[in-house]
């Protein structure tokens, strides 16, 4: 389980993230959704503990990020799908990160299969299309086989397939129990992936809720539509 608690960061005068709170359950898919520079990336470093907040606590499973005695058996986090060397094959960048983790040598060629470039294994990252990194991003974060997944714009650089594709992974993975959280500023369509919502805009919560509530709540079929009243200012909330 995520849970955020008054998070509030920033970076001299602007204030990227403002008192935000709310939890992400195991079991389900939950998008983090909003405009680009709502703060959603700047919410998820604070998770990682890549960044230190001004106020308020994220936590995982009760603990802060750098508590947990096995990070990468946790949480499997994409927050960036540019983090490769160029040189290096598909599968030598996740024995790499798997022997640095202390993870099996056998688990990239299970991750590579489950996200679909088990034929892409040799191929140079350098020469992957912008969807098979998107691919290989996600089967970085998944090799520790997390009870939690963070992604950060997943569905990036997917063409129709691939976002088809990552819809129906994402919701396996939930099914299995994990805590699935996915940012996005595609609202409508990974709307369209997710169960519950956690929408902001100008780094404080707008609306929160499952995605049928919401749409029930505000008598609107339209999601673009929904999303873009609902970050400019027009506050909902759902339970």
């Amino acid at each position: 389980m995520i849970r955020v608690e008054h998070l509030t960061k920033r970076y001299g005068a602007v204030t990227a993230v403002d008192d935000l709170s709310f939890d992400v359950t195991p079991g389900r898919v939950t998008g983090f959704l909003g405009p680009n520079g709502a703060g959603k990336t700047t919410t998820l470093r604070a998770l990682l503990g890549l960044t230190t907040p001004d106020g308020g606590t994220a936590t995982i499973n009760g603990c802060r990020y750098r508590d947990l005695s096995n990070p990468a058996r946790y949480v499997g986090a994409a927050l960036d799908n540019d983090c490769f060397s160029p040189g290096r094959s598909a599968s030598q960048h996740l024995q790499i990160m798997a022997s640095a983790a202390g993870i099996s040598s056998r688990r990239p060629a299970e991750v590579l299969e489950l996200v679909g470039l088990a034929d892409s294994a040799r191929r140079k990252v350098g020469g992957l299309s912008l969807g098979m990194r998107q691919r290989l991003t996600l089967a970085t974060a998944l090799l520790g086989d997390p009870e939690v997944l963070v992604l950060d714009e997943p569905l990036n650089g997917l063409d129709p397939d691939g976002i088809r594709w990552m819809r129906e992974l994402l919701r396996k993975l939930a099914h299995e129990g994990r805590t699935v959280l996915v940012s996005s500023h595609l609202l409508a369509e990974v709307a369209h992936t997710v169960d519950n919502v956690v929408v902001i805009a100008r780094g404080r919560q707008v609306a929160e809720g499952p995605v049928a509530a919401l749409t029930a709540s505000h008598h609107s079929d339209n999601l673009e539509d929904l999303f873009f009243d609902l970050i400019n200012d027009r506050k909902l909330e759902v339970h």
